[in-house]
């Protein structure tokens, strides 16, 4: 018994199911609204206005759509189908949600690839061929200017000081004798008492006593400066460095004593593109960072006249002070050089859309009415998209700008960028 009322209350269901079907429409061939649609009771009955049909419509049920052909075309877009059905007086506009974004200054930085490397590597080498008598200094340790790195035998050198400085004493008594003479005779010949012809031989002896005492004195200055060769000293202050030699050895006019690398100030060598090279100079703030995390702020103190021919790229240096010695010779860093600045907006990335052709843009509302903007992305930022090619001042659709079209009209409501996401 159960099931004959089960049975009973599935086949009311169906027939339920049927009659609210038959009041329907049956869309054929597959081509939308407006196109091959008949109400599906009439192609039960197998024409237009059988029996079942008229009774339906004359109680209202039968369904009869009315189809606006233009707005249903499928290969409108919707936000073409929505401009469309906007047309009438009595149909509300879009509703849409802005935010009025101004131009700022967008600054122009150029990241950069290189590393570090030392301002110079400088030699001391030996001025005077002698044996090493002392090293003072060993590989790694740091100099300062003045400081000594090598001392020479000094072998004959300082007899030849002490005999240069005897020599010039004796020019020196020669010249006072030769100048007393001289004196004698132009004081006998004021008073008559020598010819006047007599003071030729005296002027002759002492101008001959200046000039030995002027040939004295370069000699001593030669074997001084000889003696002081033999102590090599660091004329920059830097690290010591291979090569450094060997107490006992020999060296020969311009061999190495020790190599000093200059780390005071250092400089950060990497390439600017083609495309930037216009915008640089010497003298602009650049943030260098190594790998091993060490930051320090420099300026850029050469650019090359000419491109590298593999990359098309200027080689560029930066300075920056190293007064520790932290950052180290050949470290792998990063640069980001200050260019300076050019005017642009700052928008979020989800305003960015794409009109029919496929340019990227934004879509405002300008005199209640929507205009697309092509743009280009100058920036990709944490805080968003710096683009150019927009107005100063500018009320971009942030909710809504993929369901409205160029020139259609909109209800625009202006909020604050804070409020718009």
């Amino acid at each position: 018994m159960r099931a004959y009322i089960s049975y009973g209350i599935a086949g009311l269901i169906i027939l339920g199911v049927a009659a609210w079907l038959s009041t329907g429409v049956l869309v054929i061939g597959g081509n939308g609204p407006g196109h091959g649609e008949k109400p599906l009771i009439a192609v039960i009955e197998g024409q237009e206005d059988g029996p079942i049909a008229n009774s339906l419509d004359g109680a209202g049920l039968l369904a009869e759509p009315e189809h606006n052909a233009e707005a249903s075309d499928p290969a409108l877009t919707i936000a073409e189908r929505v401009a469309l059905t906007s047309t009438g007086d009595n149909v509300p506009l879009q509703s849409v949600r802005t935010v009025t974004y101004m131009v700022k200054p967008m600054a122009l930085q150029v990241p950069l690839r290189g590393r570090t490397q030392a301002k110079s590597t400088v030699t001391a080498v030996a001025q005077t061929s002698a044996i090493v008598d002392t090293v003072h200094v060993a590989k790694g340790q740091k100099v300062a200017v003045g400081d000594k790195l090598c001392t020479l035998d000094q072998g004959t050198r300082v007899a030849a000081l002490e005999q240069a400085k005897a020599g010039l004493e004796q020019a020196k008594a020669s010249q006072v004798q030769a100048q007393l003479d001289f004196d004698t005779n132009a004081e006998l010949r004021k008073k008559g008492l020598a010819a006047s012809n007599s003071g030729r031989g005296p002027e002759v002896a002492l101008t001959a006593a200046k000039a030995g005492v002027s040939s004295a004195q370069a000699g001593l200055d030669n074997a001084q400066a000889e003696l002081d060769r033999t102590e090599i000293l660091a004329k920059v202050a830097g690290i010591v460095q291979d090569p450094v030699a060997s107490a006992g050895s020999m060296l020969a006019m311009g061999a190495p004593c020790a190599s000093i690398v200059q780390l005071d100030p250092m400089v950060f060598v990497g390439q600017v593109p083609e495309a930037r090279i216009g915008l640089a100079k010497t003298g602009l703030e650049a943030q260098i960072t190594t790998v091993t995390d060490q930051k320090v702020e420099g300026k850029v103190s050469y650019i090359a006249s000419t491109a590298d021919p593999a990359t098309r790229s200027f080689p560029v240096e930066i300075e920056f002070p190293n007064p520790n010695g932290a950052i180290r010779d050949g470290i792998t860093a990063t640069a980001t050089v200050d260019m300076g600045s050019a005017p642009a907006h700052l928008l979020p990335q989800s305003v960015l859309t794409l009109n029919d052709d496929g340019v990227l843009g934004v879509r405002a509302v300008d005199q209640e009415k929507v205009k697309f903007y092509p743009v280009q992305i100058a920036s990709d930022t944490r805080q968003g998209v710096w683009v150019l090619g927009l107005p100063a001042k500018v009320d971009v659709i942030v909710i809504g700008q993929e369901y409205v079209t160029d020139g259609q009209s909109v209800d625009a409501t202006n909020v604050p960028e804070s409020a718009a996401l």
